[in-house]
């Protein structure tokens, strides 16, 4: 008899990228191998899911209450990590709530055999998922990153406090919401993610690799014609326009690399700071209406997998100066299009990239950044 499995996360989407890209795919292949599986999260994905997976019955979904309304409004008086490590949590933790009782439910009409939660990733994050009369394993969870020391400033002071005072009080919150103490596995990306449990978690620990790469779409086509040698360098950028992917120093570094050798730069995303970058790019008299233009920037907003997948083939590399990327999935995607890919040496991508494959960059500073482009390969 198969195995039955419940997968229960905040979200489940590729829109929505990063983290919740994990519990997506893992739904997508236990169905592909004909393994029994049920999915509980949050509504917000309800159409994207609606799409991949139509008259899913399999499929549950959460709506917010009216705390998760109230609590949503702060987004706009808080900085963005900070919201995501505060309120945020809670906001996740009321999720979890009623997500309980439909787990009991299922449990009871499905005879599940296990549950995995694969997503929030954060190490310290305390999980409401406990006491089920089931196994449940959680993860992989990836963490345990602060900005490099040169970028410090990134974050205001306050800010650093407060999340350095809640991993301080890590412990004493797993005690009061016990999930990752009595978890049967928890799954870990790296060392530096098994150091930044909280000490009370379950010692039954396994390293697993966070990313993967979904082959059938990310994957240089056979078919697909050489790309015309060119004199000019076509670079790309591919995640969520935030604060911490320092697109905004990708684009100093771009003016000051395109005026000494032919290139240009392509940013694929959506985000909070897309407008301002397109500002940034058009003060620098780099902003361009269409890709592939020598001295120039195109941004062209946020592309569904597909369609970036077959983009991404024509560009020469990728590059992602990001100062706090756990993981980095665009990376494995980007080398399995073929593509040398041009990083910061901190994080995720540093598990990744060597000498054959790509550039690491140390970000020792801004001035270091600025230089993230090369001028000759």
């Amino acid at each position: 008899m198969s195995l039955r499995v419940l997968i229960v996360a905040e979200h489940a989407s590729a829109q929505y990228g990063g983290e919740a890209a994990l519990p997506l795919q893992y739904y997508r292949i236990l169905r592909k191998r004909g393994i029994s599986a049920w999915m509980v999260v949050h509504e917000r994905t309800r159409a994207e899911l609606s799409q991949l997976f139509p008259q899913d019955r399999n499929i549950i979904y959460v709506a917010d209450t009216i705390w998760h309304r109230i609590l949503w409004q702060l987004h706009r008086f808080l900085p963005q990590r900070l919201f995501y490590f505060t309120v945020g949590m809670v906001m996740r933790l009321l999720t979890q709530l009623k997500q309980r009782q439909i787990i009991r439910d299922l449990l009871q009409k499905e005879r599940i055999d296990i549950i995995h939660q694969p997503i929030p990733v954060s190490p310290k994050e305390p999980s409401m998922i406990f006491g089920m009369g089931v196994p449940v394993v959680i993860g992989p969870m990836n963490g345990g990153m602060d900005y490099p020391p040169g970028f410090k400033e990134m974050q205001k002071p306050v800010v650093n406090l407060i999340i350095d005072v809640g991993r301080s009080l890590s412990n004493f919150v797993h005690h009061i919401i016990p999930g990752k103490r009595q978890a049967a596995l928890l799954l870990v990306a790296n060392h530096r993610t098994r150091q930044a449990l909280p000490q009370s978690a379950s010692k039954r620990v396994i390293e697993l690799v966070e990313n993967g790469v979904n082959l059938s779409l990310w994957q240089r086509s056979a078919s697909a014609a050489p790309k015309p040698l060119s004199a000019t360098m076509h670079y790309v950028f591919v995640g969520r326009l935030v604060d911490w992917k320092a697109v905004d120093l990708l684009l100093i570094a771009f003016q000051q690399a395109a005026s000494i050798v032919p290139m240009s730069l392509t940013v694929i995303g959506d985000g909070a700071m897309k407008h301002e970058l397109e500002q940034k790019a058009q003060e620098l008299n780099l902003l361009a209406p269409e890709m592939y233009q020598s001295g120039k920037v195109f941004f062209t907003g946020w592309l569904p997998q597909k369609e970036c997948s077959n983009l991404l083939q024509s560009f020469d590399a990728l590059v992602l100066p990001s100062l706090l990327e756990c993981g980095g999935a665009v990376v494995l995607e980007a080398m399995a299009k073929g593509l040398p890919v041009i990083a910061t040496n901190w994080g995720g991508p540093a598990d990744y990239i060597d000498r054959s494959c790509g550039i690491l960059i140390d970000p020792s500073s801004r001035d270091a950044l600025s230089k993230i482009l090369p001028t000759q390969w």
